[in-house]
């Protein structure tokens, strides 16, 4: 797993001063909305949300409704691909690929269009040796804090008042996306999910309020980024128990090492644990085992934290050891 998802808070808190027993907290993987399956290793994306001929005269009647800029969705859309690529790429060992024909054509509204032909979605698998497809199927945006105000000015007229000037000076923009995923080989779709992203800007320009050129660009990149993070594990905080204390003539030793764990010199702690593991009694070695195997995770290494976890309960009979490794194992599937 990527060392990227686990920057993790650790800090050592102890129980009491009496107690053997110390902890860290951590971040812990929570299961992904969505799997992909096995067989699936890359992955193509195009954008099939404009339309081949657009309606000009429409788009700019549109773009005033809603405080559009006439034409930016096309810009825009392809900033969501550019999301999902930049989270996506390389994670969990799996690439991103944007094919020679990025683009495809759809209904150019909010209206979801047909599945695309299976025999396409093989085509572009197979030129571009992906094993499954995903579409930007509809993408739409506006600026709802411009819309709300122009309504209320309208309203105001039409009530027979005088207006007052209303013009915000934040901005919410709105981006909708509806995603498809396809798998040519079962010919079944993956996933299918609409999301509606919202990022808030400070407007732009003395007489009116405007967002700034980028806002829309950026909140259509985050949509890209909210959507494919369906398919990667998400963290909570968990606490994990350690020894603090030993026994006998490793006592010392093992105070030690514990305090470089509490300063986050888990590697210097990992050398301490594991000279107390090769030269004291079988009671000490296996919190050591505990110990080490705390350490791993903290840094990242869950395979590690597992063979550490499992030698303390196997080789010493340390139960923390049991349980911990039935969490590690847990762990490991989801990552």
């Amino acid at each position: 797993m990527k060392k990227s998802f686990i920057r993790l808070l650790a800090i050592v808190l102890v129980v009491s001063g009496c107690s053997k027993y110390g902890f860290v907290n951590l971040n812990y993987p929570q299961r992904p909305a969505v799997y992909l399956p096995d067989n699936v290793k890359t992955i193509a994306i195009v954008n099939r949300s404009l339309t081949k001929d657009q309606d000009k005269e429409k788009k700019i009647t549109e773009s005033i409704a809603t405080g559009e800029i006439a034409g930016s969705d096309r810009i825009a859309s392809d900033e969501c691909l550019k999301g999902v690529f930049d989270r996506m790429n390389g994670q969990r060992g799996l690439t991103i690929v944007i094919p020679q024909r990025t683009r495809l054509y759809g209904t150019g509204t909010r209206v979801t269009p047909e599945l695309l032909d299976w025999k396409l979605v093989q085509n572009i698998c197979d030129s571009s040796k992906t094993d499954a497809l995903l579409v930007l199927e509809n993408f739409d945006s506006n600026s709802d804090l411009i819309v709300a105000t122009l309504t209320n000015q309208v309203r105001t007229v039409v009530n027979g008042r005088t207006p007052r000037p209303e013009l915000p000076n934040r901005i919410r923009m709105n981006v909708l996306a509806f995603w498809r995923m396809y798998d040519p080989s079962a010919k079944t779709i993956i996933d299918q999910y609409q999301s509606t992203s919202y990022l808030t800007f400070n407007g732009v320009g003395r007489d009116f309020a405007l967002p700034p050129p980028d806002a829309l660009p950026n909140t259509a990149y985050a949509a890209g980024q909210e959507y494919i993070q369906r398919f990667l594990p998400t963290y909570y905080t968990v606490r994990r128990d350690m020894y603090k204390r030993g026994k006998g003539s490793g006592k010392e030793d093992f105070k030690a090492a514990f305090r470089r764990a509490e300063v986050a010199n888990w590697q210097g702690a990992i050398d301490a644990w594991t000279e107390i593991f090769k030269h004291t009694n079988r009671k000490n070695a296996g919190r050591a085992c505990l110990d080490i195997a705390v350490s791993y995770e903290v840094l990242g290494n869950t395979d590690l934290a597992l063979q550490w976890a499992k030698k303390a309960y196997e080789e010493f009979g340390d139960e923390l050891g049991r349980d911990y490794a039935k969490i590690l194992l847990d762990r490991k599937n989801i990552e």
